[in-house]
C-alpha cells in the first residue's frame, strides 16, 4: 500500500496534507525517513512512525452501537440525524458504515464496519443471520397470535413472512427472532395479528448480544471473540 494512503486510512490527515508532510520528513519506515508519498509499505511487516509516534495499521474496524430513537441507520441523510453523528472518533466515523438498517424510532444494536464481506454476511438475505428484538405490545400476546407469527403471517403488501421465533416474557412483552429484514417487519407482523408494537429494541445480532453496559448513544469497538461470534452460525 502507498505510504500516503496508509496514513490517510489511519486518520492522520487528507492525502494532500500527508504528501506535504511526508516530503518534509515527518514519516519513518523501519526507522528510516521516507520522503516519497508513493513508497510501498507492507502493513503487516513494516514499522511506520508519524512524527515519532508508531502507526498501528487496523485492516478493519468493527463497532457495536446502542442506537437511541431519532437517528436513522445510514451514513448520511438530508432530514434526520444519522448513527454516524453518534461517532465522535474521526477515524472510525470516516471508515465505517452500518450493516443493515434499524427504524428511526427503534433502539438497540447497530453494527458498523468497513469489512464488506462481514457486512454482506450480516445483511445478505441468503445468509439468514438472526436478529433478536425486545418487543413491548399494546395488547397481551395471545397464544394463537404467537403460533401465527412463528409460522409466518401475510403482511399488508401480500408478502408472507418466513418462520420466526417468539419468546414470551410476560403478557405484553416478548422477544422475536427474525432471519430476514423487510421494511418495518416486526411492527407489520404484529399488526397482521391485530396487535401494535409500542416499543422495539434490537438486542442480538447473530450470536452476539448488545453490551448492556452501553448507554443509549454509546459505542465501542468489538474484541476478537465478539467478531467471531458475529461470524458464527446461530447456536
Amino acid at each position: 500500500m502507498r505510504l500516503d494512503k496508509l496514513l490517510s486510512n489511519m486518520g492522520k490527515g487528507s492525502r494532500s496534507e500527508l504528501v506535504k508532510l511526508i516530503k518534509k520528513g515527518a514519516v519513518t519506515v523501519n526507522s528510516v525517513t521516507v520522503k516519497d508519498p508513493s513508497f510501498k509499505v507492507d502493513e503487516i511487516t513494516d514499522s511506520v512512525s508519524f512524527f515519532g509516534e508508531p502507526v498501528k495499521f487496523q485492516k478493519f474496524i468493527y463497532v457495536m452501537l446502542n442506537k437511541p430513537r431519532g437517528y436513522v441507520t445510514a451514513t448520511e441523510d438530508n432530514y434526520n440525524k444519522t448513527v454516524l453523528d453518534l461517532i465522535d472518533n474521526p477515524l472510525i466515523k470516516k471508515r465505517v458504515a452500518p450493516a443493515g438498517r434499524l427504524d428511526i424510532d427503534t433502539e438497540g444494536f447497530v453494527f458498523l464496519t468497513d469489512d464488506g464481506d462481514l457486512n454482506h454476511y450480516i445483511t445478505g438475505p441468503k445468509c439468514h443471520v438472526r436478529k433478536r428484538y425486545l418487543v413491548h405490545l399494546e395488547l397481551p400476546l395471545l397464544d394463537a397470535s404467537l403460533k401465527q407469527l412463528e409460522a409466518g403471517v401475510t403482511l399488508d403488501d401480500g408478502y408472507v413472512t418466513k418462520e420466526a421465533k417468539v419468546i414470551p416474557i410476560d403478557d405484553d412483552k416478548c422477544y422475536m427472532d427474525l432471519y430476514e429484514g423487510k421494511f418495518h417487519q416486526v411492527k407489520r407482523m404484529f399488526e397482521a395479528v391485530g396487535n401494535k408494537v409500542i416499543y422495539l429494541k434490537r438486542v442480538i445480532i447473530g450470536n452476539l448480544p448488545l453490551d448492556e453496559a452501553l448507554e443509549l448513544g454509546e459505542y465501542r469497538e468489538l474484541n476478537d471473540k465478539e467478531i467471531e461470534l458475529l461470524k458464527e452460525r446461530e447456536i
